[in-house]
């Protein structure tokens, strides 16, 4: 069910028009969704920040929902997607602003503190923790060299291919495999008949989310497609060069980072080791605290909403 009293918009932002929810008054709070989400993944939490004296801005970001998608894959760079956020922060009429980001909206939000620290108070992340860049973990061949070709990042390189495979499914179907998957092994989309064997099953729906959310987002994805938001995975190796003369730079903000343990990002290579054992400290030496929730698979906003909520609370009220 959409959250209710919440306000939406298009705001002109980097050449685009975005499609932004807010309700709240207060300090500004900008939550950033992942792949294959929207703004409506943080429902509970907008709700929840504006009890609290906050104003909550959840946009969609480029490509997604009721945000522009231009066609181009190149209009998808890092960069883009950054200078969207940079010119929303502009529009809210603000300096600095909380952050919050899932999945890609982390990825993004690393960024976003890499390039523009001096636009961001604090930042809790979800799920994806700091990659640096000398790492070239998020590269396709790095990953392809882990995981084989039929990783789902290497899937989702070849223009058009993917979007053939998702549209042989009803996007429903499609949601409730994404969003209810507890799998934390490496996501593997076989190339021949790679969606076809989920024809016909289905998935009952955990507590946590209903028939209403998942129509949600399929409808809008039935109107939007999936192209832009796949184009953030077909931009990865161009932005790994793109970010050369960041190679090296530290996270320069407040960080908190909540991950559960059945999440495959949780789960890359390297991973657990990097986050625990020195080097996420070291590249994010503001790094507050790090916690594991345990039995919580992936889309953790949405599966633990007050959990989540309260730990957003509870460090941004520090600032």
């Amino acid at each position: 069910m959409e959250a209710e009293g919440v306000h939406h918009r298009k705001v002109d932002v980097n050449g685009i028009k975005m499609h932004v929810v807010e309700k709240g008054e207060g300090p500004v709070v900008l939550l950033l969704h992942g792949f294959p989400e929207l703004w409506y993944s943080w429902r509970h939490q907008i709700l929840s920040l504006a009890a609290r004296g906050y104003r909550a801005v959840a946009p969609d970001l480029r490509g997604y929902g009721d945000t522009d998608a231009p066609a181009d894959v190149t209009a998808y760079t890092i960069f883009h997607i950054v200078g969207d956020l940079v010119a929303l922060i502009d529009t809210l009429g603000q300096d600095k602003v909380f952050v919050v980001g899932h999945d890609w909206g982390a990825i993004v939000a690393w960024y976003l503190c890499v390039f523009r620290p001096d636009r961001v108070k604090a930042l809790l992340n979800l799920s994806v923790a700091f990659m640096p860049r000398e790492q070239a973990l998020w590269r396709v061949d790095t990953l392809r060299g882990y995981y084989g070709d039929e990783f789902y990042v290497c899937r989702f390189q070849e223009p058009g291919e993917i979007e053939r495979q998702f549209a042989q499914l009803d996007t429903t179907l499609l949601f409730k495999v994404f969003l209810t998957s507890r799998n934390p092994r490496p996501l593997i989309i076989p190339k021949e008949k790679g969606c076809t064997k989920l024809l016909g099953i289905d998935l009952p729906l955990p507590s946590w989310l209903s028939e209403d959310d998942i129509n949600y987002f399929a409808t809008k994805f039935n109107k939007s497609g999936f192209t832009g938001a796949v184009n953030y995975y077909r931009n990865i190796n161009p932005n790994w060069e793109l970010t050369s003369p960041w190679a090296g730079d530290q996270i320069k903000v407040p960080v908190k980072f909540i991950v559960g343990d059945l999440d495959l990002a949780y789960h890359f290579e390297g991973m657990q080791d990097y986050i625990h054992n020195g080097g996420f400290k070291r590249d994010v030496p503001l790094l507050d605290d790090v916690i594991v929730m345990e039995g919580v698979a992936h889309f953790i906003n949405q599966e633990k909403p007050e959990e989540i909520s309260d730990h957003i609370y509870d460090f941004i009220r520090k600032f």
